[in-house]
């Protein structure tokens, strides 16, 4: 890490309270950001794996470009916080302070967790979630347009509206969660009727039942 570099992560280490100030370049892989403050931050391209943020408040915040494999965010306070590009593997998210407001874009998500949270409005947008874990959430209007869902599970989530349009490995029991006016891939909702015990005339499941069905022609 260079002089300048290295005094920047320490000031950030020792200090309470920061805003509007953009952090770049940085490794503090492991290290406790807890019980802070930030105002209007900007972190680009971070190194901030296995980080601990306990009680801190991210506000108005832009995390771009960083990796946080298997951060600590237990006790975070997230409001109008922005993931965009960045790695975010394995955390657990079950324990962020209530309501957080927070928006993901582009970001890498597998083996996430996400549990009894409500995330209204949340974007997902073309993220990588796969094996992922979204159990007893609100997800009413939420965007997973593009998202890549493989393996991931859904149980008794509220997905009033939420957009799935274009998102792949996508499976909902319609048992397990309550579905209105959601927007799902064809591929997920010819798995839906199949699990019901239908069949859709010119589809048939593909083999192993996930991943959606496919559409046969006609012989003539």
């Amino acid at each position: 890490m260079a002089q300048n570099d290295s005094a920047v992560a320490k000031r950030l280490q020792q200090g309470d309270s920061f805003e509007k100030e953009t952090f770049e370049g940085l490794d503090l892989q492991g290290v406790d950001l807890g019980d802070k403050e930030f105002y209007q931050c900007t972190f680009l391209n971070c190194e901030l794996q296995e980080g601990r943020w306990k009680d801190t408040l991210l506000e108005a915040c832009v995390f771009r470009g960083c990796n946080l494999t298997r951060a600590n965010f237990n006790g975070i306070r997230l409001r109008d916080v922005r993931f965009e590009g960045s790695k975010l593997m394995g955390i657990d998210w079950t324990g962020v302070a209530p309501n957080p407001e927070v928006n993901f874009e582009e970001c890498g998500l597998p083996y996430s967790s996400f549990v009894a949270l409500s995330l209204r409005q949340t974007s997902f947008v073309r993220c990588v979630a796969r094996e992922a874990n979204f159990f007893d959430m609100d997800l009413t209007d939420a965007d997973f347009t593009g998202a890549d869902l493989t393996g991931s599970n859904f149980r008794g989530c509220t997905l009033t509206r939420t957009d799935f349009s274009g998102a792949t490995g996508l499976m909902l029991d319609p048992a397990h969660n309550k579905l209105k006016e959601t927007r799902i891939p064809q591929d997920t909702a010819m798995s839906v009727v199949h699990e019901l015990g239908m069949r859709v005339e010119g589809y048939h499941a593909k083999a192993g039942g996930r991943g959606g069905a496919k559409k046969t022609g006609s012989k003539r």
